[in-house]
């Protein structure tokens, strides 16, 4: 008798989602979602952003950071890293 295993079945994160940490980083890594976070235990996915009021903006920011990062030593600049607050937070 041969068992045949199903694929799993993949959920989308979706805002108000109960999850635990390890679903959480399961079902983040196989979306295509750009940011969300657990935090509680609470899935929050941040909406799309725009260019014009968001993103030109941000990156004269970072190109601003960048130039100011080479003119002082010791300084690092990143941009939007993973987070773990604790075992039940986790920003992105």
């Amino acid at each position: 008798m041969v068992i045949a295993n199903s694929p799993e079945i993949l959920t989308i994160l979706e805002n108000g989602d109960r999850l635990n940490r390890n679903e959480f980083e399961r079902r983040y890594t196989a979306s295509k979602i750009k940011k969300a976070e657990l935090i509680e235990g609470i899935v929050y996915v941040a909406s799309p952003l725009r260019f014009t009021p968001h993103a030109e903006p941000h990156g004269r920011i970072i190109g601003w950071l960048i130039a100011y990062q080479a003119m002082t030593t010791g300084l690092k600049v990143g941009i939007e890293p993973t987070v773990r607050l604790d075992n039940e937070k986790l920003a992105r």
